[in-house]
C-alpha cells in the first residue's frame, strides 16, 4: 500500500483531534488526562503518519515531479474564458501532493508541532478543565490548517490552509479573551492579515485568468516552456499580489505590528506560531510560486529590498526591548526578512533552509522563554529577573544553545543558513544580478549589520535573565525552580537540533564535491531554472567565500562581546543606562517602536471611523430627505431606527418564523404515528395527482 496515495490524512488526524476537544471535552467537560491525550494523539499520528508516507514516497516515486492525489472535487464551474481568448474548464480539485518542498515542511512541522502539543501539557496544566480542552482544540486545529496549506497541491487549498492559520492565530493570540489586551491583540492579527490576504486572492484569480489553471505542477509547465518571456507581466503581476499576501502572514514592512502583539497568547501558541507554522507560510508560498518570481525581477527586487530592511529594521527595535517574549518577537520578524532576502536573490533553497534551522532554535527560545515565565510566576519583565542559571540548568543550557544557533555561530544550525544566505546576497551584487549589483551589495551591508545586532540583543537577554543575580524580589526567588519534564524534554530534544541541525546544508565546497549540500540536492527540482529570469549571481571564488564566512563569524563574535561588556561584566547596566542618557531620542524610538502603532492608529484607525462615520451622516441625510423632506437628519435616523428597521426589516424576519410556527402546528397533525392515517394520505395524495394529470392533459 502506497502512505502518500492518502497524504490528506496528515492534516486529517489533528483535525479529528480538533473536533473531539472542541465539540466534546469542553462542552462535556472531560478529563485534562482525556484531553491531553486526544490532542497529542491527532499531532503525534500527523508526524509518525506524515514521515512514514514521506519516506517511502521518498524511496518509490520520481522526485523531478510531484505526486498528486485528489480527495474529492471541490468546484465545478462550467469554462470561463482566460487570456488569449481561449476558455478553461473551472475543476477545482481538493488535491494534495508529496514533493521535495511538502516533504521538508511536512517533516520538520509535524516533529515541532507534536513537541510544542507535549510542552504545553505541563505549561496550561492550571487552566480550568473547559478552557483546557479549548485550547488544545484550537491548537490541533492549527495543526490542521498548517498542514492543509503545506500539503493542498493548488493555490485554492493552499488559501484554505492560509485562511485556516489566519483564524486560529484569532483564536489563540485572543485566547485570555476576558482581557481587553488579548482580545485586541488577536483582533489586530485578524485584521491585518485580512489586509495582505486580499492581494493573495487577487493573485489567484489572475492566476486563472492567465494560465487556466491553479495546479502548481501546471503553473510551474506553464512557466518553464515560456522562452519567450510572454508571461513576465503575468508573473510580476501575480508574484506581487502574492508577496502582499506574505508580507501579512510573514510580517513583513509595513504589516509587521500584529507579531509582537501575538505575544498576548499563551507561549506555547508563540513558539508554535513563529516556529513552525503561521509566519513561515509566506516563505514557503514564495518558495513554492518561485517561478513567477524568477521570470520577473521587479518582483524579486521587491521581495529582496522588504526583507532586507525588515531584517535590520526590527532587529533594531529588539535591541531595547525588556519583554522577553517581545524580544523574541522582533527577532523572528527580523529572521524571516532573512529568509525573503534570500529568496529576493533567487536562492529559495537557502530560504527554506532558513526556515528549517529557524523553526529549531526558535521554538527552543520560545519555550524557553515560556519555562522562565512559569517558573516567575508569569513576569515577563527581564529586569526583574537574573540568576535563574542556578535554579533552571535545563532551561539555562537549551536556551543558551538556541542563542547561539541565532547569532550564526560555528557549527550550530544557524549558522550553515545564515551564512549561506549572507553567500548568496553578495554573490547576488557580485554577478551584477539584473543590473542591480549595487543594491545587492546594500543589502548585504544590512545583513551583515543585522547579523551584529541580533548577537547583541541575544545575549543580552541571556545575560539579563540567566546571570547576575534575581532582581524579582526575595519572595518570587523562593518559588523559582526547573519546569517538569513534559517541558523540559522538548527543549532538550530541539536543543540538540539546534546544534546539529545544519549539517543538512553544509556548503559542498567544504567537502569538495558540490552534490553534497543534501538540502540543495532534494529541494532543487522544485525551483524553475531560466536563463532569462533570475539566479543568484556568480558564484564567488573559495578565497571569497572563505573570507565572508570569517566576517559573518567575525560579526557575530563583536555582537556578543558588546552584549558581554554592556550586560554580563556590568551587572548594574550602568553603560546602557548611559548610552540611553545621551541618545534619549535613539532610545525612545526605538523603545516605542518607531511610534508605527500610534501612526497607524492616527490615520489607518481613525481615519476609518471618521469615514464610516461620513457615510453614516451622509445616508441618514439622503434617507431623511426622501422621507421627511429638509427635517433634521437626527429625524430621518430616528425614522430609520423606529420605523423603518423595526417594522420592516424585522417584521420581515419575524413573519417568516411565524409562518413556519404556524405551518408546523397544521403538519404535525399529519404526523399522527397510524400506519392507517399515512396511508390515507398516500391515497389522497395519489388521487390528488392524477387528477392534475388529467386536468393538465385535456
Amino acid at each position: 500500500m502506497k502512505l502518500y496515495d492518502f497524504i490528506w490524512l496528515v492534516p486529517l488526524f489533528p483535525l479529528l483531534g480538533a473536533v473531539f476537544n472542541g465539540f466534546v471535552s469542553n462542552r462535556r467537560g472531560l478529563s485534562k488526562t482525556t484531553t491531553q491525550s486526544v490532542a497529542l494523539l491527532g499531532a503525534g499520528l500527523a508526524w509518525i503518519y506524515g514521515w512514514a508516507a514521506v519516506i517511502q514516497w521518498f524511496f518509490t516515486e520520481d522526485h523531478t515531479r510531484a505526486y498528486s492525489v485528489t480527495a474529492f472535487t471541490w468546484i465545478t464551474g462550467g469554462n470561463l474564458t482566460i487570456a488569449g481568448g481561449s476558455t478553461a474548464a473551472v475543476d477545482i480539485a481538493a488535491s494534495f501532493q508529496v514533493d521535495p518542498l511538502s516533504a521538508v515542511m511536512v517533516g520538520f512541522v509535524t516533529f515541532v508541532g507534536f513537541l510544542i502539543h507535549l510542552y504545553s501539557v505541563g505549561y496550561m496544566h492550571g487552566e480550568p478543565d473547559r478552557d483546557y480542552a479549548r485550547y488544545f482544540a484550537y491548537l490541533n486545529l492549527f495543526m490542521f490548517a498548517m498542514l492543509t496549506l503545506i500539503t493542498g497541491s493548488n493555490l485554492p487549498v493552499l488559501f484554505v490552509g492560509w485562511e485556516g492559520v489566519g483564524l486560529c492565530s484569532y483564536l489563540l493570540i485572543g485566547f485570555y479573551f476576558e482581557k481587553d489586551w488579548c482580545a485586541a491583540a488577536g483582533k489586530k492579527a485578524f485584521i491585518v492579515n485580512r489586509i495582505g490576504d486580499f492581494g493573495f486572492l487577487l493573485a489567484i484569480f489572475f492566476a486563472f485568468y492567465y494560465f487556466g489553471t491553479l495546479e502548481f505542477q501546471g503553473l510551474f509547465d506553464a512557466m518553464a516552456g515560456d522562452h519567450g518571456g510572454h508571461y513576465a507581466t503575468a508573473a510580476t503581476i501575480i508574484g506581487l499580489l502574492l508577496f502582499v499576501g506574505a508580507i501579512g502572514k510573514s510580517a513583513q514592512i509595513p504589516l509587521f505590528v500584529w507579531l509582537p502583539d501575538a505575544m498576548a497568547g499563551p507561549t506555547p501558541v508563540s513558539a508554535l506560531i513563529h516556529a513552525a507554522t503561521m509566519v513561515t507560510a509566506g516563505v514557503y508560498m514564495v518558495a513554492r510560486c518561485n517561478y513567477f518570481y524568477q521570470m520577473s525581477p521587479t518582483a524579486m527586487l521587491t521581495v529582496a529590498v522588504i526583507g532586507g530592511v525588515t531584517a535590520v529594521f526590527a532587529a533594531t527595535i529588539g535591541l531595547v526591548q525588556n519583554d522577553i517574549k517581545k524580544v523574541l518577537a522582533y527577532s523572528t520578524v527580523s529572521q524571516l526578512g532573512y529568509m525573503f532576502l534570500a529568496a529576493g536573490v533567487g536562492a529559495y533553497v537557502v530560504a527554506i533552509f532558513h526556515v528549517v534551522t529557524h523553526a529549531f532554535f526558535k521554538a527552543c527560545l520560545f519555550l524557553g522563554s515560556g519555562s522562565v515565565i512559569h517558573a516567575c510566576g508569569g513576569e515577563q519583565d527581564m529586569r526583574k529577573m537574573g540568576g535563574l542559571k542556578k535554579y533552571m540548568p535545563t532551561t539555562y543550557w537549551t536556551f543558551l544553545v538556541a542563542t547561539i544557533a541565532i547569532a550564526g555561530i560555528f557549527p550550530f544550525a544557524g549558522f550553515f543558513s545564515k551564512d549561506e544566505i549572507l553567500a548568496k546576497v553578495f554573490a547576488a551584487g557580485y554577478g551584477d544580478l539584473n543590473h542591480h549589483g549595487g543594491v545587492y551589495y546594500l543589502l548585504w551591508s544590512l545583513a551583515v549589520i543585522g547579523a551584529v545586532l541580533t548577537a547583541f540583543y541575544m545575549f543580552r537577554l541571556v545575560f539579563m535573565t540567566f546571570h547576575g543575580e534575581f532582581r524579582g524580589g526575595e519572595e518570587a526567588e523562593h518559588h523559582l525552580h526547573e519546569s517538569p519534564w513534559t517541558m523540559t524534554l522538548p527543549l532538550q530534544i530541539l536543543g540538540v537540533l539546534s546544534i546539529v541541525g545544519g549539517f543538512i546544508g553544509v556548503p559542498g565546497f567544504l567537502w569538495g564535491h558540490p552534490e553534497h549540500n543534501l538540502i540543495d540536492r532534494f529541494l532543487e527540482p522544485v525551483v524553475l531554472h531560466m536563463d532569462h529570469g533570475g539566479h543568484a549571481g556568480a558564484h564567488p571564488g573559495l578565497g571569497l567565500e572563505l573570507g565572508l564566512i570569517a566576517l559573518s563569524l567575525a560579526a557575530a563574535g563583536f555582537g556578543i562581546w558588546m552584549a558581554y561588556r554592556f550586560y554580563f561584566v556590568d551587572r548594574e547596566f550602568v553603560r546602557a543606562g548611559k548610552l540611553a542618557e545621551r541618545f534619549p531620542f535613539a532610545y525612545k524610538l526605538l523603545l516605542n517602536k518607531y511610534w508605527i502603532d500610534e501612526l497607524y492608529a492616527a490615520t489607518f484607525v481613525k481615519g476609518t471611523v471618521k469615514l464610516a462615520d461620513l457615510l453614516w451622516e451622509i445616508d441618514a441625510r439622503v434617507i431623511d430627505g426622501a422621507v421627511n423632506g429638509a427635517r433634521h437628519v437626527t429625524v430621518g435616523s430616528s425614522w430609520l431606527s423606529g420605523i423603518f428597521d423595526l417594522r420592516v426589516v424585522d417584521g420581515l424576519v419575524n413573519l417568516v418564523g411565524r409562518f413556519y410556527d404556524v405551518a408546523s402546528l397544521q403538519f404535525r397533525r399529519l404526523q399522527v404515528g397510524f400506519a392507517q392515517g399515512y396511508a390515507m394520505v398516500m391515497v389522497f395524495g395519489a388521487a390528488l395527482l392524477l387528477g392534475i394529470f388529467f386536468v393538465v392533459n385535456l
